[in-house]
């Protein structure tokens, strides 16, 4: 039995579909929502051997033919150079505004698979089967789409929502332990900002929590997409609520950019980033000290690195590539702080000083 979890955007709605075993549906469910045209199937070098043809048979079985277009596979992908590409493999496919467009992969292939879709022709139809645990519980839902520049994460993108999304957890036990681990960041996150009950439940896992074939899984996962549907339905284009997802994301991103990108998984650099709000949560917004520690303790016996990790970084270039986030006003960042486990603020601006104080106590 598959979860459905539903995006209540109006006439943009959509469904979030979770089990396994669900790629060999792909292609009845897009029929399902009316995606009957060609489509372009794009994906990337990891994952297309796992799962590429599997895709394709299913839109095959259900009438739908199809295209492949294959990306290197990791973060360096999500770049203008391999969006042109894309744009050649739809033109040479014969894409046009009854196509749509099949994002198989992590975030990475989902973002830049959804800005390609939304930016050409205007914008066609898109569909995201993550297979990545980060992409399932985050990225794949609330259709923010994009690529990376030199100077940040995502500073070029556009909001363009999925018509589907097929999270097949089957695709899990072939996802490489450090990227399951980055993943598991994310469900932390949804922990903390909003449902301290799904943060208890990993704390009490422990180590289990990093088994995706455990009896609780797909509940944890329906879970996360639950809390980001909820988030995206009233508030799509991060006015306000939906700024509370970018928890531990502020510093996380800087410190990705910092390091041209290569130097920590996604989770990972957001996985700091939440130690390092926790401990300006104490400071600014009366996170008790207990909590603090707790969720230190819960990250750590995931296996996520949380201080000791900044060690050899520079101040002043992680403080400048904070000032450079899209999320920042006037050139200052702009974070989001916890109150307690289950309860955040955002938009809270942070002094300078008490900025690099908490940095300071981060390295050591």
């Amino acid at each position: 039995m598959a979860t459905t979890v539903d995006v209540r955007l109006g006439d943009r709605s959509y469904p979030i579909w979770i089990g396994r075993g669900l790629l060999g549906s792909l292609g009845s469910l897009c029929r399902e929502r009316g995606l009957t045209g060609h489509a372009l199937l794009v994906t990337d070098s990891g994952i297309a051997p796992l799962y590429g043809e599997a895709a394709a048979d299913s839109l095959a079985a259900a009438g739908i033919a199809s295209a492949a277009a294959v990306v290197p596979a990791g973060e360096a992908s999500k770049t203008h150079d391999r969006l042109l590409e894309l744009y050649r493999a739809a033109v040479e496919a014969g894409l046009d505004r009854s196509s749509f467009v099949v994002a198989l992969g992590g975030g990475v292939v989902g973002d830049l698979a959804g800005f390609m879709a939304a930016t050409y022709l205007r914008g066609v139809r898109y569909v995201q089967v993550p297979t990545s645990l980060l992409a399932m519980v985050d990225s794949s839902v609330g259709g923010k789409t994009g690529v990376d520049l030199p100077w940040g994460k995502n500073l070029v993108g556009a909001f363009h929502q999925p018509s589907l999304v097929v999270v097949d957890l089957d695709t899990l036990p072939t996802l490489p332990a450090a990227e399951f681990r980055s993943g598991m960041a994310e469900v932390v996150k949804y922990g903390l900002i909003r449902d301290a009950s799904l943060f208890g439940t990993i704390e009490r896992l422990g180590p289990a929590a990093l088994d995706p074939a455990g009896a609780t899984f797909e509940e944890v996962v329906a879970a996360c997409c639950r809390h980001k549907a909820e988030v995206v339905a009233a508030d799509e284009r991060e006015g306000g609520l939906r700024a509370t997802l970018n928890f531990g994301h502020t510093l996380g991103h800087a410190l990705e950019a910092a390091t041209g990108f290569a130097r920590w998984r996604h989770g990972e650099a957001v996985a700091i980033g939440m130690a390092y709000a926790a401990r300006l949560s104490v400071r600014l917004t009366g996170l008790p000290p207990a909590d603090h520690d707790r969720i230190l303790s819960v990250l750590r016996g995931l296996g996520l690195p949380t201080t000791s990790a900044v060690a050899d970084l520079c101040w002043s270039e992680v403080a400048a590539a904070m000032a450079r986030d899209k999320k920042a006003a006037g050139r200052v960042p702009r974070f989001v702080l916890l109150e307690r486990i289950g309860s955040a603020r955002y938009g809270i601006e942070v002094p300078a000083e008490v900025l690099k104080e908490a940095w300071d106590a981060l390295r050591q």
